[in-house]
């Protein structure tokens, strides 16, 4: 097991000791002053800046790799968020792979795809956003490893009350549950020489793909969804070192056509190259 595996192990088991403790703490059965209660959460956040400092992996040599370029995985109007175009790590953290991660969201035409919303409706159903059910299509030939496919795609997080929610009690949950509930339905790719392919927050019941099987570049792997740790129904996509997300570095990448479009900006992705399977 990788060092870097180690800390993620040891993160969500030090936040299963902080709650265990406050549980303790407000039932009377624990008698420590109350700042000792918080102390697991200190030692948590440590390990992830620890990891962080490390870019990466720390028991794996500090490899600048060039980007890798790979099909786009979507056809049509996107907009992308979170780019590794504008910053790395692209979501503010290198754990779980995602140093050069973006999120994409469909935009068919403008004013189509609901926006953010203040108070209400606190939530939306997933078919109400462009994206959802869009076809999530193989970047290169390669051999699926990682699938998983049964966790239901929930309401949207897109109103402060909704944000709340998913920054808080639900970011918690998800981190100590494990990779599985911040992905949500996802699959992995063996893309050859070291490099993987990851796509999460998978529509429910839409994987056409197991593990161990073939595929080709442009060929429907599933749809997009609103599962994990998502705020809205769009794809999350990212090259990595290993097929494990809790123990694998984030790898650059470039899409054939597109490059990696920076935070706001629109782009059209072609017809796959290979008729979807």
């Amino acid at each position: 097991m990788s060092v870097r595996k180690l800390a993620m192990v040891a993160f969500r088991g030090l936040f299963l000791v902080l709650l265990g403790m406050l549980a303790a703490d407000l039932s009377g059965l624990l008698a420590v002053p109350w700042w000792l209660n918080f102390l697991p959460a200190v030692l948590a956040y440590a390990l992830v800046i620890l990891v962080n400092r490390w870019g990466g992996a720390p028991d794996k040599p500090g490899v600048v790799r060039e980007p890798l370029e790979v099909a786009p995985p979507i056809t049509g109007r996107w907009s992308a968020l979170n780019s590794p175009a504008d910053r790395t790590p692209s979501h503010g953290v290198h754990s779980y792979g995602q140093t050069f991660a973006i999120d994409i969201l469909a935009e068919p035409e403008p004013g189509v795809r609901p926006g953010f919303r203040w108070f209400w409706p606190i939530a939306r159903r997933p078919e109400a956003f462009p994206a959802y059910g869009a076809p999530i299509l193989a970047v290169a030939d390669a051999t699926v490893v990682r699938v998983e496919g049964r966790q239901r795609d929930h309401l949207s997080r897109t109103s402060l009350l909704g944000l709340l929610y998913l920054m808080t009690a639900e970011a918690i949950v998800r981190e100590v549950s494990g990779i599985r509930r911040i992905l949500g339905n996802h699959i992995v790719l063996d893309l050859g020489n070291g490099t993987y392919a990851a796509y999460a927050h998978l529509q429910h019941g839409s994987l056409t793909v197991r593990e161990g099987d073939r595929v080709h570049a442009g060929q429907v792997l599933a749809r997009c969804g609103n599962s994990g740790n998502s705020s809205e129904p769009h794809l999350h996509f990212q090259l990595m070192d290993g097929p494990d997300p809790d123990g694998a570095r984030g790898v650059p990448f470039t899409w054939t056509g597109i490059g990696v479009p920076g935070n706001g900006q629109t782009f059209e992705a072609p017809p796959a190259v290979t008729a979807p399977a």
